[in-house]
């Protein structure tokens, strides 16, 4: 039996959560529809068929509160969930602050992340309805490395484009890709359209998440046996996230409290929203006074300094219109560490959320945020990817901010993934090479000229 006060609070196997939990059904501000690409109008199923399978269509547009997980999900699930929830203790010391501080570990999963809590499901239905082949994009490698993994225990071929600056920054992580039987290519590459087309403007591309949204959905569209599978930003996808919030509402009323914050990184959304969106659940239905505290880059602002209006998901125009905080989807952030959070869009999910005021978006420089991810290693021994690092700057803003007020504040963040893989950015931590790039304004708005005009 566990106790209140454990560092480390486990849940068996049995507590597995037997459905997700769908946000759409409870949420307090209106979702705009989503637009075919070319025609601006409202999207039907059939217009998602080329790239997806008509099960993951069904819950993208569902309003259904809970959704059943497939038993052999939940079975592939079972190999590293439920996943611990730990009290940080030591990094409460190292702050000498009132506040309890806990965080949800996804690191444990075999890919080292949250992504394969939607890797799978999504790999289960494409295999059900026939395909054998699926592509995708991944920047800091995490999600292709997910999706691989996923891939191979359902006997799919993958194909990855990684975009380019991650492949050269990180090729361990390229070689754990392939390790499970995916071929990985540098975006922009030569083998799309849409990759040639920018490596004509500028052949030193580094690419963006945009660009290698954009070579795989092209591959896809263009087969009849090949579909297309995201890792963050689409309703479905923070879907399946939910099993992590909801296991740590359980493991919250085991430890006997509950969080005044809760806190997670952003660069799509899916890791914020898979813990969140069970929180804002309770929120919305029984009144606690939660807040959420979403976190992203300065040097590719989303929430924090993009427009709320309608663009495409990626770079060539080829995905579907949603409304959402952007910065435009000819936006080329900089070449930061945090390669999973350099995305121009965001989840509609989460945009409306902040939009209405139930959402609080915050932004760091890289140098801050490996100042926190150096602390928190040193207190509590996990190495914290980039991308979780940003959830953890605000999560120690936030006790050194209890700690001022005098309040037993009660902090919950997402740790979405380890760092093994990304050693060479904090090498260069450590050498004092990280440039703390914030977007400057005429950037954005060079960027911001492209959004196409949508009539609302």
């Amino acid at each position: 039996m566990t106790c209140p006060d454990e560092t480390k609070i486990y849940l068996p196997e049995s507590e597995l959560p037997e459905a997700w939990y769908n946000i759409a059904a409870d949420m307090p501000v209106p979702i705009p529809p989503v637009l075919h690409p070319a025609t601006a109008k409202p999207i039907g199923p059939a217009d998602l068929a080329p790239l997806f399978p008509m099960a993951l269509i069904e819950q993208e547009v569902s309003t259904e509160r809970y959704i059943p997980i497939p038993e052999p999900v939940r079975e592939v699930l079972r190999l590293w969930r439920p996943s611990p929830l730990m009290r940080a203790r030591r990094l409460e010391r190292a702050l000498d602050t009132p506040a309890r501080i806990y965080f949800k570990y996804e690191g444990v999963s075999p890919a080292g992340s949250h992504k394969p809590n939607t890797a799978v499901a999504q790999v289960y239905y494409n295999k059900e309805e026939g395909i054998r082949r699926l592509t995708t994009e991944t920047g800091a490698g995490q999600w292709g490395t997910a999706l691989s993994m996923a891939c191979n225990f359902f006997g799919v071929e993958c194909k990855v484009y990684m975009v380019k600056i991650s492949y050269q920054q990180k090729p361990y992580r390229r070689s754990l890709i392939e390790t499970f039987g995916a071929r990985v290519i540098a975006s922009p590459s030569t083998e799309t359209e849409a990759g040639r087309r920018i490596l004509a403007q500028d052949p030193e591309s580094r690419g963006a998440l945009g660009i290698a949204i954009s070579e795989a959905v092209e591959e896809a569209a263009q087969h009849d046996d090949i579909h297309y599978a995201l890792g963050s930003v689409l309703n479905h996808v923070l879907l399946h996230q939910t099993v992590i919030g909801e296991e740590a509402l359980k493991q919250m009323a085991i430890a006997e409290a509950y969080p005044d914050v809760v806190i997670g990184c952003v660069g799509g959304g899916s890791n914020f929203g898979g813990l969140a969106f069970p929180f804002m659940r309770e929120r919305l239905q029984r009144g606690p006074k939660t807040r959420f505290v979403a976190v992203e880059p300065a040097a590719c602002p989303t929430l924090t300094k993009g427009p709320y209006a309608y663009d495409y998901g990626d770079s060539a125009g080829l995905a579907p219109l949603v409304k959402m905080y952007t910065l435009g989807h000819s936006f080329v952030p900089a070449g930061i560490h945090a390669g999973g959070l350099r995305y121009h869009g965001m989840s509609p999910l989460i945009s409306a959320l902040v939009n209405g005021g139930y959402v609080e978006p915050v932004a760091y420089t890289q140098t801050p945020v490996f100042d926190a991810a150096v602390q928190f290693a040193r207190a509590e021994g996990i190495v914290p990817a980039p991308e979780s690092s940003h959830a953890i700057r605000a999560a120690i803003d936030e006790a050194l901010q209890a700690k001022e007020a005098g309040e037993a504040r009660t902090i919950l963040f997402n740790l979405s993934g380890h760092g093994h893989f990304d050693m060479a950015a904090y090498d260069a931590y450590f050498r004092g090479e990280l440039q703390d790039y914030a977007l400057p304004p005429d950037k954005l708005q060079e960027a911001l000229r492209t959004l196409p005009k949508v009539d609302e």
